[in-house]
């Protein structure tokens, strides 16, 4: 059984592998979209990733960077969303904890 944190996991190892050019940003994309809801995290995390991963698509529309869509900055903001979420995950809330 895979858990949240094994979730983000795969998505990290993904951009990772974006950044070093071993896997197309389009497909990063993809699999962010399709995986990021596994992830089971207030709406607010969705609230930010959604216009994020819509920025990273149309960047790749770019070869060169832009002074609209600087590839480099939108992938640095999908891990720091990321690492926010990997301290939701690892740290539950009040209502969690309640419940746990």
């Amino acid at each position: 059984m895979h858990t949240a944190l094994d979730t983000l996991e795969r998505l990290n190892a993904a951009l990772i592998r974006s950044q070093n050019g071993q896997l197309p940003q389009s497909e990063m994309v993809r699999l962010w979209r399709e995986e990021s809801a596994l992830l089971n995290l207030p709406s607010r995390f969705t609230d930010v990733l959604t216009p994020l991963l819509d920025r990273i698509e149309a960047s790749v529309l770019f070869s060169e960077e832009s002074c609209s869509f600087s590839q480099k900055d939108l992938l640095t903001h999908l891990q720091l969303w990321s690492d926010k979420a990997r301290l939701k995950l690892a740290i539950p809330g009040p209502l969690e904890a309640q419940n746990a």
